[in-house]
């Protein structure tokens, strides 16, 4: 498998997920303006050297990451995190909520037992507190909008590309359990304030990328109850 990375907007590209490092992966997303890039969530790490080979297959200079914005705790979107932390010097960003979790090596909150795995603690340099909150580097701007109920903490990243409204909200389908202490009045309620979004294009974790306000709005309404 060489080097990939698939498009999403001029400078937004999917660069982790089945087929392209790990198949316990979920999915990863880079994004990019000038010489300053951040990635949305980390992979299990069992294909970071993948990974990295894949932004750069980007045209995106690894060494350019600062940012890893975390969507919440579990263990194939955290998993690899450590590691970037490490040989980028990137600042982690996750809600407080969970990010303890990721911090202690949690392994049943973060469902690592669920995949035989052990997660490799890792500090959080920003543990994200509001319902909104926004978050700078260099020329790149996001809204980090608190979605509580598949975990604690789970967030979406919101961000404009070229004057399209992308929003990254990795296992907006779930699954809820005990054990990840889901919640599903807060899993619904917040299944309605990504809808309120009126996003342009959504990148989940699992399901691939949606485009257009109706496609997105009827993925999102399959896991709604009323």
């Amino acid at each position: 498998m060489g080097p990939r990375a698939v498009p999403v907007t001029g400078d937004v590209w999917q660069v982790g997920g089945p087929g392209l490092t790990a198949p316990e992966d979920a999915a990863v997303y880079l994004i990019a303006e000038g010489n300053r890039a951040a990635l949305v969530d980390s992979g299990s790490g069992h294909a970071t050297d993948r990974l990295l080979a894949n932004v750069e297959a980007s045209g995106v200079d690894a060494t350019d990451i600062g940012l890893l914005l975390l969507t919440h705790c579990h263990f194939d979107h955290t998993g690899g995190a450590r590691e970037l932390r490490q040989r980028l010097g990137c600042s982690v960003v996750a809600h407080a909520l969970d990010a303890g979790f990721i911090e202690d090596g949690d392994d049943e909150v973060t469902a690592a037992s669920w995949y035989g795995a052990t997660l490799q603690p890792c500090v959080v340099d920003r543990k994200l507190t509001a319902p909104r909150e926004d978050i700078a580097l260099g020329g790149l701007f996001f809204t980090a909008i608190h979605i509580p109920g598949h975990s604690p903490g789970s967030v979406a990243y919101v961000l404009d590309s070229g004057g399209e409204k992308v929003v990254f909200a990795q296992d907006v389908h779930g699954p809820l359990h005990p054990s990840l202490l889901s919640n599903q009045a807060d899993y619904q309620a917040s299944l309605q304030r990504l809808i309120n979004l009126r996003a342009d294009i959504l990148c989940e974790g699992h399901f691939g990328i949606f485009r257009g306000g109706r496609a997105i709005e009827a993925f999102i309404r399959r896991f709604m109850t009323s």
